[in-house]
């Protein structure tokens, strides 16, 4: 299987980098650079064995430019209907290492996504997310139902909430007003009910309210 090499565009990596604040080195290859050239590799990774396909995803992962991390997450993405809930846990502390929302919120697809072709064990993939130490994990929590719509569980979506409501961290409460603002399109009683039980903060408020009749 042929390595995917990126060649570096020290101009455009500069311009990225600057825009992650720094958190990481670049090379300088945008998205649609990045499909065309992985398009083989994703293609060729749908045939190897587990194992071999989760050595190769640490591979890209392990490679200290940010456009190689995207990379080992097209690879989980491009395969996630083919593991099972067992090997879809390994790929969890993966959310923890280069953390930051690029990364975190591309992981949160790829488990949303398996999520979605397995309702009936969502409820132990949601609490192998919830309640954790760390909070990309949970923001994963929060918003793993993002795109369900009228299959969202409603109350896996509260029990996330309520339990880092009074978070002082800028990404939960993001993230917080980020699921509840998607699932306002869907069932906008819903999300004004919960802002009449539940004190959240001013910035979760804001961000899921977006979509809600003005009073």
């Amino acid at each position: 299987m042929n390595e995917v090499v990126f060649q570096k565009n020290k101009a455009k990596a500069e311009q990225m980098a600057a825009y992650m604040k720094h958190l990481f080195p670049f090379v300088g290859v945008g998205a649609p650079e990045r499909a065309l050239l992985e398009k083989n590799l994703l293609k060729e990774s749908k045939k190897l064995p587990f194992e071999e396909l989760f050595n190769l995803i640490k591979f890209y992962y392990d490679k200290p430019e940010r456009e190689y991390q995207y990379v080992a997450i097209d690879l989980a993405i491009v395969n996630v209907k083919r593991f099972s809930f067992e090997e879809l846990l390994r790929f969890k502390p993966f959310v923890v290492e280069k953390s930051w929302w690029d990364s975190v919120d591309a992981w949160r697809k790829f488990f949303g996504l398996w999520g979605s072709d397995h309702f009936e064990e969502m409820p132990q993939l949601f609490d192998a997310f919830f309640g954790e130490k760390n909070f990309w994990h949970r923001r994963i929590a929060i918003n793993l139902q993002l795109l369900y719509k009228e299959k969202t569980n409603t109350a896996l979506l509260k029990k996330a909430i309520i339990y880092d409501k009074t978070t002082d961290e800028f990404f939960i409460q993001k993230a917080i007003g980020w699921s509840l603002r998607q699932y306002s399109k869907i069932d906008p009683s819903w999300v004004q009910k919960l802002f009449e039980e539940i004190d959240l903060s001013p910035l979760a408020v804001r961000e899921g309210s977006k979509y809600l009749p003005k009073p």
